[in-house]
């Protein structure tokens, strides 16, 4: 038996790939959440069952294959994650609502540093910053579970075909028909590029140091200039997305109008630019949690804002505070 066998170097042993493993489940689950709930599953199972570990493979491949057996267990019940993009057309602003859907309904966001590990290849970091943009994820969504599996550890983790036929208990020639199968879905899926977060030019700076202005001046004509004419935003759990500068901004001056006077904190999720949305606190001084806002950057310009909601659910999980005095703002 290997020097794992002391239960301390097994717990760190293990502990080591929580970050890499943690990427894998969300890209397969689209949950923040439920990837976090997969990875513990799999890091129990494997210290319960590391006297049956021979060795065979490295430890790394033994725990994805205990991790995906765990995701393709979750994903039995066909359910998968999407964005409001994915749902519906988008609203006229004359007729916008706000109807929530269910929380398991959503495509979930993701601060980086639970989901990138830290790796010294620039382009190998580029590869992994693009894999969990939130477009891409909901794209691997609408791939069956082991096409699913398959695409993202040959295309985005790089192992070989035949060191995922031997994961997945399959041939190499189901494998290669499985990734053809799938990167077909996904060009069909294939959505705009989006600027990753690390590292940002001087032009992305700059123009999300605008935007930060804009958006706490409640500028509409200034934030107007910084939008793509067919930029979206969305809001889940609320159904509702809207496209447009003009609908977005309307948006805001009318429904949203209440976000007047926020202010944004720079944090970064899924690989791209990102905020915490702090409104003013209704019952006192300060400022008190609204969003997480995801930003999509392509060609100097911003072509989304997506609005996560669910406060209680998103800050403690990005590690943001509850509260924003109003000196700190």
């Amino acid at each position: 038996m290997s020097d794992l066998t002391a239960p301390a170097d097994i717990d760190s042993r293990l502990e080591g790939h929580r970050v890499e493993l943690t990427g894998y489940c969300y890209r397969m689950l689209g949950s923040a959440f439920e990837a976090e709930d997969a990875v513990q599953d799999t890091l129990v199972r494997a210290w319960r069952n590391f006297d049956k570990f021979e060795g065979r493979s490295s430890l790394r491949s033994w725990l994805y294959r205990i991790a995906t057996n765990v995701c393709l267990d979750m994903l039995n019940a066909g359910k998968k994650r999407a964005r409001p993009v994915d749902l519906t057309g988008p609203t006229p602003l004359a007729q916008a609502a706000l109807n929530p859907l269910p929380e398991n309904t959503w495509l979930e966001p993701m601060p980086d540093g639970r989901i990138l590990p830290s790796v010294a290849d620039p382009a190998e970091a580029a590869v992994a910053r693009e894999s969990v943009r939130l477009a891409f994820v909901a794209a691997l969504q609408h791939l069956p579970p082991k096409q699913r599996a398959v695409l993202i550890l040959r295309e985005v983790l790089a192992w070989k075909a035949s060191e995922v036929a031997e994961l997945l208990d399959t041939s190499v020639a189901s494998v290669n028909s499985a990734l053809q199968r799938a990167r077909a879905t996904l060009t069909d899926r294939r959505s705009a590029a989006t600027d990753t977060a690390e590292p940002l030019d001087d032009e992305q700076r700059k123009l999300l140091e605008r935007y930060v202005a804009a958006f706490e001046g409640y500028d509409m004509a200034a934030l107007t200039a910084l939008l793509h004419e067919d930029a979206v935003m969305t809001m889940p759990p609320f159904d509702l997305w809207l496209q447009g500068h003009d609908d977005i901004t309307g948006f805001m001056r009318s429904l949203g109008a209440g976000c007047e006077g926020s202010r944004l904190v720079a944090t970064v999720a899924n690989g791209t630019p990102a905020f915490a949305h702090y409104k003013p606190n209704p019952d006192g001084p300060g400022f008190v949690p609204w969003a997480v806002q995801v930003i999509d950057i392509s060609d100097g310009a911003i072509t989304g804002m997506h609005c996560f909601l669910n406060t209680p659910r998103w800050f403690p999980l990005f590690g943001l505070p509850d509260h924003l005095e109003a000196e700190a703002a």
